[in-house]
């Protein structure tokens, strides 16, 4: 039954990205490439967001990483929060700046949305399923795991214990939170294409307090109770979102209609006999 659960987890979290974007696509018109834009957008913005958090935690230890303190926790969350809103949001800015420049209807955004939320669903579904793989090859092999230097054993028979002892209830837990994420990052696409909409920059800081209050309060609560509770909260967010999309609709604009050309008159022969004479004069005419 877990394998089974775990299979329907993972492979939810692969397809969702393409069922939004089929839906988006289908009703509204909007093409696959913003959905590929939007990807590449979200990838792009984690080869800053990455390496500035593991500067800010790890290397600089700026911020104290031990939760057991209130104080701290709110610090690091409030931290992981604006740092995730600051770089995707700027992030996808700048994509509708430059390069999404076409992205300026509802249905355009959201795939845009799509794409961005979409990937980040693919790749943990991805590495999701393929460290599982891993850990139920190691599981069913007792000489292959023998093999890993101890401090790694540790490590592996830790995740193993937690992955295979989890409540079938959390297995699926993985797919709802990407159908919640996805509907946040479809809000947030609208908001910072209000910048160019509306021309108003104070749209880019909405979606940027909208990303970090999300980001921080799931990691509050992450921390603090169950993941069911977790979720829950998660969920409240997407239905706000749900609003905001709600509230940011508007009719796909017209296509705008092409005039036929007028049709020509029809060119009549000529009526006069041409004679050597008259070629030759045409040259100087």
């Amino acid at each position: 039954m877990i394998y089974f659960l775990l299979t329907v987890n993972f492979s939810l979290m692969i397809v969702l990205p393409f069922l939004f974007g089929w839906l988006i696509a289908r009703k509204r018109g909007a093409g696959w490439r913003l959905f590929g834009i939007g990807a590449v957008t979200f990838v792009l913005s984690q080869v800053g967001h990455i390496p500035f958090n593991w500067l800010v935690l790890n290397r600089l230890q700026l911020i104290s990483t031990d939760t057991a303190v209130t104080q701290n926790l709110i610090i690091l969350a409030i931290f992981l929060g604006l740092s995730a809103g600051l770089f995707e949001e700027v992030a996808r800015y700048l994509t509708f700046r430059f390069w999404a420049t076409d992205a300026r209807s509802w249905g355009t955004g959201l795939m845009v949305g799509a794409g961005h939320g979409g990937v980040e669903s693919l790749l943990l579904g991805g590495l999701g399923a393929l460290n599982v793989i891993n850990l139920i090859i190691l599981r069913s092999n007792e000489q292959l795991i023998n093999t890993l230097p101890p401090e790694q054993l540790e490590i592996v028979q830790a995740q193993i214990t937690a992955v295979f002892n989890t409540p079938y209830s959390q297995l699926l837990l993985g797919a709802v939170e990407r159908l919640f994420a996805i509907t946040v990052h479809l809000s947030l696409s609208l908001l910072v294409m209000q910048v160019f909409i509306r021309r108003q920059t104070r749209w880019l800081l909405f979606a940027i307090l909208w990303h970090t209050l999300l980001n921080a309060v799931s990691v509050i609560f992450a921390s603090r109770t169950t993941p069911y509770i977790t979720e829950l909260v998660i969920g409240i967010f997407a239905l706000v979102s749900l609003g905001i999309i709600w509230a940011l609709k508007a009719p796909e604009p017209a296509p705008i209609p092409i005039e036929p050309v007028p049709d020509l008159p029809p060119i009549k022969p000529a009526t006069e006999d041409l004679t050597p004479e008259k070629l030759d004069e045409s040259k100087f005419s």
